[in-house]
């Protein structure tokens, strides 16, 4: 039986740099993690991909932004942002690694899955909106937008302005996990959980609806890990390994770790919040629900560390 592996690219496998963010730079970026993929399927495994989006999402937002300020037209939510960058990224990896499987005459198809993720309306995030999103605005714009959208939240930047910010709520429940499992199953490489996923509320007549939020990627890849009984999850980074001591001279790369000294790491403060402590978070539940190993590498090396050449390898 195949073993069934989780790969999450991250931005960085999506928009490589500052002088490469165009929709034709972002395939090109798209292009060569397929070819990495199709290695790793070529090595035995099923697997499912999942996506960041976040930049992509902030260049939806101001074009949105421009449309109403020039031309009067109506903005876009932002629950409906990341289900088009869903659609749109997945289009991207679906067509790359379908034409490499064919370049290699792989007998398998991708297919792209737009998910919805359930977040519980309590979640303490949506209190303390925390996640930053869009551009930067003016005392005065933000004034106009507070009138126009009461429940938004900003926050100043002493330096650019104000930026709006957003929950970024824990995610509790993949609603499509059935059909991902069974498309996976059936030999299909699926993408799907794009963004960490369209974030929804669950009604009281078990109903769901869109709400403006951001969940962490690496978070909703774990959850989607376990949801479909993945072996390995693999989190794509900048960096080739986890590292303690990060930039200092004392700088000390990790090849395989066990979860409880990872948690140990974690309590010394060794990860970064706003890069790769999410990741360690994602990887420590994932192997803590029954997931039987994790890989955190860089996106070129992804077929390197499958094959356990390379990368953080960490295991329950």
């Amino acid at each position: 039986m195949r073993k069934l592996v989780i790969i999450a690219i991250g931005g960085n496998s999506l928009i490589r740099d500052e002088a490469h963010k165009t929709v034709e730079d972002q395939y090109d970026a798209v292009c060569r993690t397929a070819k990495h993929v199709a290695g790793i399927i070529e090595q035995g495994y099923d697997v499912v991909i999942t996506h960041g989006n976040g930049p992509q999402v902030g260049f939806i937002l101001r074009r949105s932004e421009i449309a109403y300020e020039t031309a009067h037209m109506h903005r876009v939510p932002l629950v409906i942002c990341g289900a088009d960058t869903q659609g749109a990224i997945g289009y991207q990896i679906q067509q790359a690694l379908d034409n490499e499987f064919k370049r290699r005459k792989v007998k398998k198809s991708a297919v792209t899955i737009i998910t919805q993720v359930v977040v519980a309306a309590d979640d303490p995030a949506f209190l303390n909106p925390s996640k930053p999103i869009g551009s930067f605005y003016t005392e005065e714009q933000v004034a106009v937008l507070r009138r126009e959208n009461t429940s938004w939240v900003f926050k100043s930047d002493a330096n650019r302005g104000y930026r709006r910010m957003v929950a970024s709520p824990r995610p509790s429940r993949i609603i499509e996990r059935n059909i991902i499992r069974k498309l996976a199953s059936d030999g299909y490489c699926v993408i799907a959980v794009g963004g960490g996923g369209i974030p929804v509320l669950e009604q009281p007549d078990g109903t769901f609806r869109g709400v403006d939020a951001v969940i962490d990627k690496d978070l909703a890849s774990s959850l989607l890990g376990s949801q479909i009984n993945a072996d390995t999850l693999v989190i794509s980074t900048t960096v080739s390994k986890v590292s303690l001591n990060y930039g200092q001279p004392d700088q000390r790369d990790l090849d395989e770790v066990h979860v409880s000294e990872l948690k140990q790491y974690m309590l010394q403060n060794q990860f970064s919040p706003g890069s790769m402590l999410p990741k360690i978070q994602a990887v420590i539940e994932f192997l803590e629900r029954g997931g039987k190993k994790a890989i955190i590498t860089s996106p070129d090396l992804l077929e390197d560390a499958v094959a356990g050449k390379t990368g953080t390898h960490i295991i329950g």
